[in-house]
């Protein structure tokens, strides 16, 4: 019987437990412990998806699949084809957890609880006989001649590993991942918050709260559009089009300090001048009726159509035929690049999200190791990779987890 090796794993999130749950299961004689310098385990996913576990995405094409990653979708196409969506389909469906996906793709287990994944890892790593630590951080590692791991820990003790792997999640301040640029050089991209709600202070959207519509959404000077449902919030903008922008945009609104102008199109990216010919065609069709009425465009629910109206100074009891060509270009500016100013950012409930970490030049994407140190591995959100809301950021985790874990079972097997 060959000797018995150890993966030590920092980090109890999902990419921790998911490549030590598999890990422990490919190996013959692997011993699997995981640090967490919390007390708490696999927290974002007991918080994601407001405690449902956002899982993974319905999509199958690993083209696609990767397009929905700001930083980091060249580099996981590769990872893809090893382990993808319809992979984590089928692992947790072997684990006798079936996913459904709801109409925007998003894919949660059918109890609708988070409960469900974290029992289920839980109890896997139970059976596979993995040790997990709380409370207790690497603050540090060496290695010797023979390439063992020599971990420091924050208790004051050591731990010897064979295999080592960083599955430690995001952090907002590159301090935190000092211990791991301080021992292997790794370079370290300045860690920024993504997946964020925009900030408007004295919005003139204010007792609007909770009111959606679809709209077309900008930041002047950043070159990307994205559409989607928009959600007015007490503190300003929320919803999937302005998260996606967030995600793509965190680089470029970290360097302007949050603050920026946004441009909300209402009207399903009309541009002013199509715009204004139908509103004239409406202005005659509809002329005894009042703008009230809102004869408009039918996707800007009632109470907003007011505000706008009231942006626009028109009394919102006007017949159509009574409108100025003056009020008319006035409304159809608001309705087509209605600005409102960012000053600060939310998170976005509890999942916090960032880009930066591990650069990816210094990792093999293939197998997930160091090329920096042998028997370094890295998984999850400590490198630089970040998808959009919808299950992107955990089928990250999962590919690479499981990538890592297979590649550290095959050494150990073959040793």
């Amino acid at each position: 019987m060959s000797e018995k090796k150890r993966l030590v794993i920092v980090g109890g999130g999902a990419a921790g437990f998911f490549s030590a749950i598999n890990a422990a299961q490919l190996a013959n004689n692997l011993e699997v412990i995981i640090l967490e310098k919390t007390h708490k385990l696999l927290s974002k996913v007991r918080i994601s998806g407001g405690g449902r576990c956002n899982v993974t995405h319905q999509c199958f094409d690993n083209k696609l699949l990767a397009a929905n990653y700001p930083r980091g979708n060249k580099e996981l196409l590769s990872c893809f084809h090893q382990f993808n969506a319809a992979d984590t389909i089928e692992w947790f469906s072997q684990h006798k957890i079936k996913l459904k996906a709801e109409s925007d793709g998003r894919m949660f287990p059918d109890t609708d609880s988070s409960e469900t994944i974290i029992n289920c890892f839980l109890n896997e790593a139970n059976k596979s006989g993995i040790t997990i630590k709380t409370g207790v951080a690497l603050t540090g590692y060496s290695q010797t001649e023979d390439g063992q791991f020599i971990l420091h820990l924050s208790d004051k003790t050591t731990l010897h590993a064979t295999f080592l792997l960083i599955a430690s999640g995001g952090h907002p301040a590159a301090s935190a991942y000092s211990w791991i640029s301080n021992v292997s050089n790794h370079t370290i991209l300045n860690p920024t918050p993504s997946l964020f709600t925009f900030n408007i202070p004295n919005s003139p959207f204010k007792g609007l709260e909770g009111v959606a519509v679809e709209v077309t959404l900008t930041l002047p000077g950043y070159n990307r559009t994205e559409k989607g449902p928009l959600l007015i919030t007490h503190w300003g903008l929320s919803g999937p089009v302005v998260l996606r922008m967030s995600a793509w945009a965190a680089e470029w609104l970290g360097k302007k300090n949050y603050l920026t102008e946004v441009s909300i199109n209402f009207l399903q990216g009309l541009n002013h001048a199509k715009a204004l010919e139908i509103f004239t065609e409406n202005k005659n069709t509809y002329a005894k009726l009042s703008l009230a009425t809102n004869k408009f465009s039918t996707n800007i629910p009632n109470r907003l159509w007011e505000r706008l109206l009231e942006c626009a100074n028109i009394d919102k009891q006007l017949q159509y035929a009574q409108l100025s060509k003056k009020q008319i270009n006035t409304l159809v500016n608001l309705l087509a690049d209605f600005r409102v100013a960012m000053n600060g950012k939310t998170t976005f409930k509890e999942e916090f999200v960032t880009c930066g970490g591990v650069h990816l030049a210094e990792i093999n994407m293939k197998t997930m190791e160091s090329k920096k140190i042998y028997n370094l591995f890295f998984a999850g959100e400590v490198i630089n990779v970040d998808g959009i809301t919808g299950g992107f950021n955990f089928q990250a985790a999962w590919s690479t987890a499981m990538i890592a874990a297979r590649n550290i079972a095959s050494r150990c097997n073959n040793s």
